[in-house]
């Protein structure tokens, strides 16, 4: 199942991807002074999100670990998949922060697709590789065991990125 839901997570973030690009595109076109919004906007949203992590990180590991279920079929973890992909909002956030300071108003159809292509490859492939990876080591436990470890890089990373927009490196 975890294979079949890294597919799925790949299609709906590489729709995403075409579509926030698409959208950037469009809106740095319409009016110049988006990019500033965006610029701002994206850091104002990493700065949120680097708190999110830390905040979950001080948390500590959690208590009790939970076995995942492996009673749905392929299908269903393609579905969800996919519907977790598309219909989250953090991906959304994330994708206009980062890819706000690389999107050129009326960009080619090309780069578009380039860009959901690019996005549906290295998601799809990261998801595959560690449902592969991790289906069968029971690595799962030890990674959920230290997760608030994971979450407190990924708050750092946050503060970083967003030190790299106010500061227009990226």
């Amino acid at each position: 199942m975890g294979v079949a839901t890294g597919i799925g997570h790949g299609i709906g973030f590489g729709i995403y991807a075409f579509s926030t690009a698409a959208g950037l595109s469009i809106a740095l076109a319409a009016h110049p002074a988006t990019e500033e919004v965006l610029r701002w906007g994206g850091m104002l949203l990493l700065i949120y999100l680097g708190f999110v992590f830390l905040r979950h990180a001080r948390a500590g590991p959690p208590a009790e670990l939970s076995a995942e279920s492996h009673g749905h079929a392929e299908r269903a973890g393609f579905v969800q998949g996919f519907l977790i992909a598309l219909f989250n909002p953090k991906i959304l956030a994330w994708m206009m922060a980062i890819y706000a300071p690389f999107i050129e108003p009326g960009a080619s159809f090309q780069t578009l697709v380039g860009m959901g292509a690019l996005g549906l490859a290295i998601d799809g492939t990261w998801y595959v590789g560690v449902a592969t990876v991790l289906s069968d080591s029971g690595a799962v436990d030890k990674l959920r065991a230290r997760a608030h470890l994971i979450d407190g890089a990924m708050g750092v990373l946050m503060f970083f990125f967003a030190a790299l927009l106010a500061t227009g490196i990226l």
